[in-house]
């Protein structure tokens, strides 16, 4: 949630013709990655719950491939909190994946 957070901050720092290029595809991938968890955990097996996380970790990689166009096309405009907070996010999804599967 505080990924979410943070996009949405970032991306008011971006043009106004982004607005339906990056911008909306950023916020759209940084909200998948939450609601992904949270339909995941209330699904009925830990099969489910694991294919959800995975999914969030696809959204996570599409965060992190917007953050680094962003770094490259508007390089005054800082992602470093962004980046920092969804390379953990990618590591906790990562590790809990893991476990998912090793419980099946």
């Amino acid at each position: 949630m505080e990924l979410v957070k943070e996009v949405y901050k970032l991306t008011t720092q971006l043009p106004t013709h982004e607005r339906f290029g990056l911008t909306s595809q950023l916020q759209r991938a940084a909200v998948s990655i939450p609601s992904n968890i949270a339909e995941g955990s209330k699904r009925s097996s830990r099969t489910d719950f694991r294919q959800f996380c995975l999914i969030s970790l696809g959204s996570a990689a599409e965060v992190e491939t917007q953050l680094l166009i962003i770094n490259q096309l508007y390089p005054a405009i800082s992602t470093k909190v962004a980046l920092q907070e969804i390379s953990e996010i990618q590591k906790m999804l990562t590790v809990l994946a893991s476990k998912l599967h090793k419980t099946l």
